[in-house]
């Protein structure tokens, strides 16, 4: 699995994935799993979605590695 999240793209799905999370369980509502993918893809630094379309925000960072995000492809 190579990674194709950058460190923006990644902190953005990170507080976004809270925010939906804190927002379902105020509302009681189901949307608050949606939050529960995007925390998901900001810990792997995968997004299958991001697949189809050659998408890889990770590109731009400054270091060439992935970092500890669990993803594992040793860039």
């Amino acid at each position: 699995m190579k990674c194709n999240i950058g460190k923006t793209d990644r902190m953005l799905r990170a507080i976004a994935g809270v925010a939906v999370i804190i927002v379902g369980v105020i509302f009681n509502s189901w949307f608050g799993l949606i939050g529960i993918v995007l925390l998901a893809t900001s810990l792997f630094r995968f997004c299958p979605a991001y697949l189809p379309f050659s998408i890889d925000t990770s590109k731009n960072d400054e270091s060439g590695s992935c970092g500890s995000g669990g993803c594992g492809c040793g860039r």
